[in-house]
């Protein structure tokens, strides 16, 4: 019988540290089910080869998980490939049990640690799926199972006495125990996946910290929790709730299957790719304007084409950017001017500039961070918003409002207004090439990547300060046109912008 994967014989670290110290970039996922690291190390897109500790920790999260993917996909298969799959559970219970209630004696100390892996999180990730194929093969390795559901509990318990029921973790731990166990304690209990639904996500659907990628992690957890015990009533609350954050994802997908990846999280990822296939992501019916008042976006839909987004609200916690009122700028298959996500996070130069105002196309004053601050919803239409921030730097005040034309152009006009004469700057920061000229007026034109136009005009002499940056967090070697719109000594300046698709006055 042939195996469908072979175990790694290590221990997981934490998958985070699976990125290339030179360049930022995710290193390539390699030999995940041979159980031996890649010979001459981890390879990078731009040609390097590391081998560091960290990296084979990385590596081996990266390699457990795909074997238990092997598994659950053989569970499902032939009786060979069942028998594998029985074989490979076996020799999991065996280690796992051998690892007895120790923790993960190499995780930093913030962490919530795991047995098998640096993070409790991850080792709840992992036995989701090695719950599925243990219930689908009638549970031939109760050990492992009922093991995992107790160190589930145990991180839970950890969690609550922190005051951090609401964190991700605890839907993918209570996920774990009702993977693993099936029983409905897991989901109605005081501190099961129904409580937290309620407890993480906002009555308009986001995840608490409105985060892109958080968000859908908690609810694949949600789906593959109630999944797992048959029969189980959700309460009517709960399936609005769940049934709303799904709705979020629709309407925020483009037509094309462009995923906006706001606040933080990867910008793009064949893992995210693979997770949110789950998900079935079809696009909501488009409307033209969409406001999430407790998560802080807005989203328009021009009738050119064009698919925007406003972000005013809560800095987002642990996942949160440096970005109130920032202007996200779509089409159908293309991210002209995107968020840009963030590294794997044991980059920290990188994570520090994707988390930074400089990083996005908001403003900023006299060269500056944002504050973590939250903005203010001003004023809603049928045709557009209005938005505000004062929190963002003493003695400043933003207002931001973007609104759809009747020739299906989009209108952006953002006013800042300061105690003092200062370096006020509106950002461009897009993810495809980018012109710009400058008319004899001092007003500007740019064309992104032939497709979209936009005409700029400011209400004081500005000037448009173009340099090469880096380009979103897939890979932060690719470089982009970064411009800063910039207002010098002004206690006050209007800059006033309108996109429109194709190369005539009217969409």
């Amino acid at each position: 019988m042939n195996p469908v994967a072979v175990l790694p014989r290590e221990r997981g670290g934490w998958w985070h540290h699976y990125v290339c110290p030179a360049h930022g970039v995710e290193l390539e996922h390699v030999g995940l089910l041979s159980g031996e690291f890649p010979e001459g190390g981890a390879p990078c897109p731009h040609g390097c080869r590391i081998d560091t500790a960290d990296v084979r920790g990385a590596w081996t999260v990266l390699a457990h998980q795909a074997c238990a993917r092997a598994i659950l996909a053989a569970a499902g298969g032939t009786p060979d490939e069942r028998g594998a799959a029985v074989a490979l559970l076996r020799e999991y219970a065996e280690r796992y049990a051998a690892l007895g209630a120790r923790e993960h004696d190499g995780a930093a100390d913030w962490m919530l640690r795991g047995r098998l892996f640096h993070q409790a999180l991850t080792e709840a990730i992992w036995a989701v799926t090695i719950g599925r194929a243990a219930r689908l093969l009638g549970d031939p390795v109760p050990r492992l199972t009922a093991g995992l559901a107790d160190a589930a509990r145990a991180a839970r318990d950890t969690l609550v006495a922190e005051g951090r029921f609401r964190s991700n973790y605890t839907a993918w731990l209570d996920a774990a125990g009702a993977a693993c166990t099936g029983k409905p304690e897991w989901l109605d209990g005081p501190h099961g996946i129904f409580a937290h639904v309620l407890a993480a996500t906002h009555p308009d659907g986001w995840e608490w910290e409105a985060s892109t990628y958080y968000h859908s992690f908690v609810l694949r957890a949600y789906r593959h929790a109630i999944a797992a015990v048959p029969g189980v009533k959700v309460p009517a609350a709960v399936q609005a709730r769940i049934e709303r954050a799904a709705e979020v994802l629709r309407v925020l997908v483009t037509p094309g299957g462009l995923l906006p990846s706001l606040h933080d999280g990867p910008y793009r990822r064949a893992e995210w790719d693979r997770e949110l296939a789950e998900l079935d992501l079809t696009p909501a019916p488009r409307r033209p304007v969409t406001v999430y008042p407790d998560a802080g976006y807005a989203v328009l839909h021009a009738a050119c084409g064009i698919h925007a987004i406003v972000d005013y609200g809560p800095h987002g916690g642990a996942h949160g950017h440096l970005d109130t009122l920032s202007l996200y700028l779509y089409g159908d298959r293309v991210a002209w001017q995107p968020d840009p996500g963030q590294v794997p996070y044991g980059h920290a130069g990188w994570r520090r500039h994707y988390a930074s105002t400089a990083a996005h196309p908001a403003f900023s004053v006299d060269g500056l961070d944002q504050a973590e601050c939250a903005g203010e919803l001003v004023e809603t239409g049928p045709d557009g918003v209005t938005v505000a921030c004062a929190g963002a730097y003493d003695g400043v005040r933003a207002v931001r409002r973007v609104a759809l034309a009747p020739d299906g152009a989009l209108h952006d006009e953002l006013t800042v207004t300061a105690d003092r004469p200062r370096r006020i700057a509106a950002h461009l920061r897009p993810d495809v090439p980018l012109s710009v000229r400058i008319g004899p007026d001092g007003s500007a034109t740019t064309v992104w990547d032939g497709s979209l136009r936009g005409t700029h005009t400011a209400s004081v002499p500005a000037r448009f300060a173009a340099r090469p940056g880096p380009g979103p967090a897939d890979d932060p070697q690719r470089t982009r046109t970064h411009v800063d719109w910039v207002a010098e000594d002004a206690a006050a300046v209007t800059f006033r912008s309108t996109y429109r698709v194709g190369t005539q006055d009217r969409c």
